[in-house]
């Protein structure tokens, strides 16, 4: 009898800490660091071709860690690239991508409809592998394409740091 009770009693406590053990996740995000670098990358790699933008750069659950805005950028470069930002991150996908398809597909079309998301080109993920810490928006160079070549640009200066 002893023995069984001992027996139910490690089981148990296996049991708990299995359940336990479910309910906590280990997941990868940006760094202070590492978004700081990516929005000053991308404001440089905007500067080099005569764009003055702003830029975000947010982590995984879309909350802003750095913010640059490029001398003579407008002011509305930054609501811009915080939109852009937010709607990567939160949809894990590149925005010029998501205008695309909301462009082709009438109930994709619905995606503006969503408080803070914005579908213009310039949303970037940031991703370790197949995982999305974080994204980067940029507002200010004339074209969504533009904006996207220089957070992809940025992102090819630190890939060396995502992995």
């Amino acid at each position: 009898m002893r023995n069984i009770i001992k027996v139910s009693a490690l089981a148990l406590s296996l049991v708990a800490a299995a359940a336990s053990a479910q309910g906590v996740r280990t997941e990868k995000n940006i760094s202070l660091e590492l978004a700081n670098q990516i929005a000053a990358a991308t404001v440089a790699a905007c500067s080099a071709n005569g764009y003055a933008v702003g830029v975000t750069v947010v982590d995984r659950a879309g909350t802003v860690r750095a913010v640059q805005r490029a001398d003579n950028a407008g002011p509305h470069t930054l609501a811009a690239s915080l939109q852009k930002a937010f709607t990567s991150a939160s949809a894990k996908n590149n925005t010029l991508a998501m205008m695309e398809g909301a462009q082709k597909n009438p109930a994709a079309a619905n995606l503006t409809h969503i408080p803070g998301f914005l579908l213009l080109g310039g949303g970037v993920p940031v991703k370790v592998g197949n995982e999305t810490i974080g994204a980067v928006g940029v507002g200010g160079a004339p074209g969504g394409h533009l904006d996207e070549a220089c957070a992809v640009a940025a992102l090819d200066k630190v890939k060396d740091q995502l992995k």
